[in-house]
């Protein structure tokens, strides 16, 4: 499953690789202008890879991380 960026800002991950997730459990927020959009997991989960470092910019659309489900 790709997670994707909803708009451009900066990423923050509140996961790391290897990590287990449940629906609905926020994993990161993309932040602009002060407008901060949370990321949520789309459904149970391991998270197999994180796209960019802690605080990088992104564009909308990106893969922020990617999860292998459960």
């Amino acid at each position: 499953m790709k997670i994707c960026a909803p708009f451009a800002g900066i990423v923050h991950y509140f996961v790391a690789e290897g990590d287990p997730v449940t629906t609905g459990e926020q994993i990161g927020t993309v932040e602009a202008v002060k407008l901060e959009a949370p990321i949520l997991a789309p459904g149970p989960g391991v998270v197999a890879s994180v796209a960019f470092d802690d605080f990088s910019n992104v564009t909308g659309g990106d893969e922020l991380l990617s999860l292998e489900e459960k």
